[in-house]
């Protein structure tokens, strides 16, 4: 009566095919991560730093897309 621990002999095949898997999940990972970088880098060379304002200062605001009542 209870749990038995399942023999590693017995099931070889799936002890291999999990330790294939886990493995190429690993190297997935470490490409998808360097491709990642890849892509922020370039991304990153077309956008410019972002003009911090501080409470007060003035700035201009397009109208074009507000909705008003007169």
């Amino acid at each position: 009566m209870g749990f038995e621990m399942r023999k590693k002999g017995k099931f070889k095949k799936a002890v291999e095919f999990t330790t294939r898997i886990k493995k190429v999940y690993k190297e997935a990972k470490v490409v998808l991560k360097k491709s990642q970088g890849k892509i922020q880098k370039y991304a990153d060379r077309k956008r410019s730093k972002l003009k911090e304002y501080k409470v007060g200062d003035w700035i201009l605001l397009s109208t074009k897309d507000l909705k008003y009542q007169i």
